[in-house]
C-alpha cells in the first residue's frame, strides 16, 4: 500500500498549491456536471478499472505462460525501466493517438478534454471504457506478472508526479521560463517529460490561437514521444481557454459510460439557405483539427 499512499500525497501536494494560487473548486468555468464526473471517474479507476485490469492481465498470463512468472526478477533495473516506458508509457502515448484520431475512443476520451479548466481534478476523468481498454494497463499487469512489481509501483509514482504537474493549474514550468539562466534546463525537460505549458496546449479550446495543439502535445509521463514521433509543439506559453470547440453535449452519465447511455437529444433541424434563423439556433461548426472524421455534431438537449 505505499506507494498508493505516495501517490495520494503527490495530489494533496498539487490540490494545496493549486487552491493556495487559485481556485481548487468552484472554477470560474466549472458547469454542475463536472464534480461528478471527476470524482465518479478517480473512484472508478482506482477502485474498480486498474484492479481489474491488472489481475485480469496477470491471469491470463498465468494461464498461458505459467512458466514465465517472475522470470524477470533478477533483471537489471535499466531493462525494468525500458520495458515500463515502452510497454506503459509509449502505448499510452499512442492509445492516446488513437483516441483523437477515430470517432468511437473519442466519444471515450472526450469527457477528460470536456473539462474548461486545467486542473490536477480532471487527469484521471475519462470513460471507463477508456481505461478499460487502455493497452498500456494490460501490458503492465502482464509485466508485474513477470516480475516488475515494486519496480512498476516506484514507475508509477513518478509518472502520476509528471501527470498530476502536467494537469495542475499551478504552472511551475513559469520559473524555468522566467530565469534566463535556466533556460537550457528547461529545454532539455519540455523535450523530455510533460509540463504544464506542453499539455495545456493538448487542452486548448482555440486551435488557431498559436498555442493549442490538439492533435499533437499526447505524451503522459514522457514529451519526448511526441518529439519523436513528430506531434510536438512547444510554445513556452498556456492557452487563454480550455475544452472542446464545436462538440455536442453530454451530460455526466455520457461521459462516464457511453455507450451504454446517450444524452437525449433533439433532432437536428436541416434548413434550407434561405431560411432565416438567428445566430443562437444555428447548428455548430465543428473545429476539424480538434473531432475525428466523421463526429456527428448535434443541438443541446
Amino acid at each position: 500500500m505505499g506507494y498508493q499512499w505516495a501517490i495520494l500525497a503527490v495530489f494533496i501536494m498539487f490540490a494545496l498549491l493549486e487552491a493556495k494560487n487559485g481556485k481548487l473548486f468552484k472554477k470560474a468555468t466549472e458547469v454542475s456536471d463536472d464534480g461528478k464526473v471527476e470524482l465518479i471517474g478517480t473512484l472508478l479507476l482506482f477502485i474498480v478499472t486498474q484492479p481489474l485490469v491488472l489481475f485480469c492481465s496477470a491471469t491470463m498470463m498465468a494461464l498461458a505462460f505459467p512458466q514465465y512468472q517472475g522470470i524477470l526478477v533478477d533483471s537489471p533495473i535499466l531493462l525494468y525501466i525500458a520495458l515500463l516506458l515502452i510497454f506503459d508509457d509509449m502505448m499510452q502515448y499512442w492509445w492516446h493517438r488513437l483516441s483523437h484520431s477515430t470517432r468511437f475512443l473519442y466519444n471515450l476520451h472526450r469527457a477528460h478534454h470536456n473539462a474548461k479548466y486545467m486542473s490536477v481534478r480532471i487527469i484521471y476523468r475519462n470513460n471507463f471504457f477508456y481505461y478499460l481498454f487502455m493497452p498500456s494497463l494490460w501490458f503492465s499487469g502482464a509485466l508485474i506478472y513477470l516480475g516488475l512489481g515494486w519496480t512498476y509501483a516506484f514507475y508509477l509514482v513518478v509518472k502520476l508526479t509528471v501527470i498530476t504537474g502536467a494537469h495542475a493549474e499551478w504552472k511551475w514550468d513559469k520559473t524555468l521560463y522566467s530565469i534566463r539562466w535556466l533556460h537550457p534546463v528547461a529545454w532539455v525537460i519540455e523535450r523530455t517529460i510533460s509540463t504544464p505549458s506542453t499539455h495545456s496546449a493538448h487542452h486548448g479550446l482555440k486551435a488557431d490561437d498559436g498555442v493549442t495543439n490538439y492533435k499533437g502535445n499526447y505524451g503522459n509521463l514522457l514529451f519526448f514521444w511526441d518529439v519523436l514521433f513528430g506531434t510536438a509543439k512547444i510554445t513556452r506559453q498556456y492557452p487563454a481557454q480550455y475544452g472542446i470547440e464545436g462538440m455536442f453535449y453530454a451530460n455526466w452519465k455520457e461521459q462516464l459510460i457511453w455507450p451504454l447511455y446517450k444524452t437525449p437529444r433533439k433532432p437536428r433541424v436541416v434548413r434550407s439557405p434561405s431560411t432565416k434563423v438567428n445566430d443562437a439556433s444555428q447548428p455548430l461548426i465543428p473545429n476539424t483539427k480538434q473531432i475525428p472524421t466523421g463526429e456527428t455534431i448535434e443541438s443541446k438537449a
